[in-house]
């Protein structure tokens, strides 16, 4: 016989596939930076658009009006309640706000405030919390974060993290346009799913076992067990899952601008800032997205804006 040589069904790269663990997703890694900034936001995810630019990347419509995908996340300001230190990846301290109503709201106690000398930490992360009750998706409680603050100096960046506590910040005061992102999120989840829809194998015809939406083989004789690889049934979705160099055409504040008539399908009014990402942004409506400074990004140029459709 013919030996037949086509790539595998489904990636190993996504194992293993089962549910995530929360609808926050966690951070593992943010990128090096020499400026005192933040390396990231969060939004909610509110649905797709369309937009006309200029188009201004290396391909054979630079310099034309061409129109793209993209992907609304409303970003409501975000409030620093906190910051923390690590040294070597370990946690040395935390300093909150002396708010009580603040601390109260995320159910923490009273502390005295510290200080951290810039000898004792190499990293600074902020402690923010967004705010979902200021969007009309019915959210209330609020979802903690950290957030970790770029540079290279650590007395900077501890004088940087004591001057935004207390206060609210907006996407405008993080991105800017035309950078790119990281989106970090939770897909879709579909449930429990067989192996044709789950790692897209080939359907049996009817003779062959009597069967169609199953794998002709679960694997040779030895070893006697089933191998990770093979494809079976279970969890679909609902993982996951970071997208990496998804630019932002645009920041902006003037909801009018992105609102359709009757709003968003299964979202509404967009009521706060929002960012325009180009292209598609993993999980549903309504679904918490985490925005990270690019880890392997470009050059950017600032895109130019003619049109919104």
């Amino acid at each position: 016989m013919t030996d037949i040589h086509k790539p595998r069904r489904g990636s190993l790269a996504f194992r293993p596939r089962k549910r995530a663990y929360s609808q926050m997703p966690s951070v593992n890694f943010w990128p090096p930076s020499t400026e005192v900034r933040l390396l990231g936001a969060a939004g909610y995810k509110v649905g797709m658009s369309q937009v006309c630019h200029i188009d201004d990347s290396e391909s054979v419509t630079k310099g034309q009006e061409i129109t793209s995908a993209v992907t609304v996340v409303e970003i409501p300001p975000m409030y620093v309640f906190g910051f923390r230190g690590y040294k070597h990846t370990h946690n040395v301290t935390d300093v909150l706000v002396q708010d009580e109503a603040v601390l109260k709201k995320l159910g923490i106690k009273k502390k005295n405030s510290r200080e951290i000398s810039p000898e004792a930490v190499d990293e600074i992360s902020l402690l923010v919390f967004a705010q979902p009750d200021k969007t009309g998706i019915g959210k209330k409680h609020v979802e903690r974060m950290e957030i970790r603050v770029g540079g290279s100096d650590a007395k900077a960046k501890i004088d940087y993290a004591k001057s935004m506590l207390g206060k609210e910040i907006s996407p405008k005061d993080i991105f800017k346009p035309g950078e790119y992102v990281d989106v970090i999120s939770i897909t879709k989840g579909k449930g429990f799913q067989g192996p044709v829809k789950r790692f897209g194998i080939a359907k049996q015809r009817p003779k062959a076992t009597g069967k169609v939406r199953h794998a002709g083989t679960l694997g040779q004789w030895h070893p006697g067990y089933i191998l990770y690889t093979v494809p079976r049934a279970g969890q679909m979705g609902y993982h996951k899952r970071t997208e990496v160099n998804k630019r932002i055409l645009k920041i902006g504040e003037n909801v009018d601008e992105v609102n359709p008539k009757g709003g968003f399908p299964h979202y509404g009014f967009v009521k706060n800032h929002y960012v325009l990402i180009k292209g598609s942004v993993p999980g549903p409506v309504k679904r918490l997205i985490r925005l990270r400074i690019g880890t392997r990004a470009p050059a950017t140029m600032e895109p130019k804006i003619t049109q919104l459709l």
